[in-house]
């Protein structure tokens, strides 16, 4: 909570005054209350699912408080399924980290502190290979993209993910799978240090990237990165905006452990919102955690764009725990959740009970 909220002009309230106050707080908490709420689940659709098994379960979805479906793959059967009973379908794609174009653009991926390319050395794992977002090729390319994507009729908007840079620093949760320990930003993992990057960073700032002891540590080219992944979404909204369409993205769970371990800047992303993955228990938090996430975000956000709150289902260690999230992230300002992992009927009721206006 910021503390300047209770620094009103005068040391004296009367009492007409707090009544006032207790009025407006009543009328916030009353409108929250009545504020429709629009709830999303990640999908990767399965090509084996067959017209009845789509029917019933997007009719569950539907009925259970779920508004939209961002699918991982182009389905035309699964986004015409998710229609018909009500929602709106978004194709969810991985914008940075692709690997369709290794040995195609090897040049176009990017290069860590020590000089190593993830086209041939990826870092943590063998799909992590990120495109450099100061190329323009490659904003070309993802423009492309995303134009193709949406000018087909049956999808209501893009969903953009991996709009970031590789983790410089990953959840403390998986250090223990990488048997590392990132407490200072490891060169292995600090991207992108290719020369384009060098190059417009020097001619932006007039600095040589080489002559800084301790990049790692420069203001300045932190910035440049936030604002080179700005660049590209926002001119990836454009295209949505001129199709007619929805764009949002999948983001990291607060404005500060976005820039700090990703270097994603989301609250100047231009979108029309945002799910930020709060998965607390990625991060050793307590459920109690999606609160403050998500009054963060609210925060930095000032009111440009819906902030829906993204849990993890597997992180929640029993339908209570489940509850208490969607409440707590609601009762936080979230116009809404994203639910990643199996969305069971007891889930459905449970989102239901909690969002119904």
């Amino acid at each position: 909570m910021n503390k300047r909220e209770f620094l009103k002009t005068g040391l004296l309230v009367t009492a007409a005054s707090a009544i006032g106050l207790k009025s407006e707080a009543a009328e916030t908490f009353a409108n929250s209350k009545k504020k429709k709420h629009k709830n999303w689940v990640w999908i990767g659709p399965d090509p084996k699912d067959t017209e009845d098994q789509l029917k019933t379960r997007y009719t569950a979805f539907r009925a259970g408080g779920v508004t939209g479906v961002f699918f991982e793959a182009d389905s035309e059967k699964h986004f015409r399924a998710a229609k018909a009973a009500g929602l709106e379908a978004h194709r969810w794609i991985w914008t940075f980290n692709r690997a369709e174009l290794l040995g195609v653009h090897d040049d176009w991926y990017s290069k860590n502190r020590n000089g190593d390319s993830c086209a041939d050395k990826p870092p943590y794992v063998n799909y992590y290979r990120w495109l450099c977002p100061s190329r323009p090729e490659v904003q070309q390319y993802l423009e492309q993209q995303v134009n193709d994507i949406l000018d087909k009729d049956y999808v209501d908007g893009i969903h953009l993910d991996y709009v970031r840079y590789c983790d410089v620093v990953l959840p403390v949760n998986l250090w223990g799978n990488y048997h590392i320990e990132q407490t200072k930003e490891l060169p292995d993992y600090d991207y992108c240090y290719c020369d384009v990057c060098r190059s417009k960073f020097k001619e932006q700032y007039g600095t040589d990237l080489s002559d800084i002891q301790y990049p790692e540590a420069s203001l300045s080219w932190r910035l440049f990165r936030y604002n080179n992944i700005a660049r590209v979404v926002n001119s990836l909204s454009t295209i949505a905006r001129q199709h007619k369409k929805l764009i949002t993205a999948a983001v990291f769970p607060t404005p500060e452990v976005a820039r700090r371990n990703v270097r994603q800047d989301w609250t100047n992303f231009k979108l029309d919102g945002v799910c930020p993955m709060i998965y607390h228990g990625f991060y050793k938090e307590k459920v109690s955690w999606i609160g403050d996430a998500v009054t963060e975000g609210i925060h930095f956000l000032s009111g440009s764009f819906p902030l829906y709150a993204g849990l993890y289902l597997s992180d929640f260690k029993s339908d209570d725990e489940i509850r208490q999230g969607i409440q707590i992230a609601l009762k936080n300002g979230a116009s809404g959740v994203s639910f990643f992992g199996n969305v069971t009927p007891s889930v459905l009721d449970i989102l239901k009970q909690e969002t119904a206006v």
